[in-house]
């Protein structure tokens, strides 16, 4: 999955993939905003933590 991220070497938006592809290029570019996946990991992960304490308060009740 790709995202519009700017990239900083061009000064351009382009959609470029978590790993760093550009499609726009068709090659990988290394000066480039990754935050908007940064912060969807977060998200995955904060929600992943909040399901796993869910459990064990569960468990604990059991």
């Amino acid at each position: 999955m790709t995202k519009y991220c700017f990239n900083y070497d061009t000064g351009e938006y382009e959609y470029i993939d978590k790993n760093g592809y550009s499609y726009d290029q068709g090659e990988y570019v290394y000066n480039w905003d990754d935050s908007e996946y940064k912060r969807e990991e977060e998200e995955e992960k904060r929600k992943a933590e909040e399901e796993e304490n869910r459990r064990q308060r569960e468990d604990e009740e059991y």
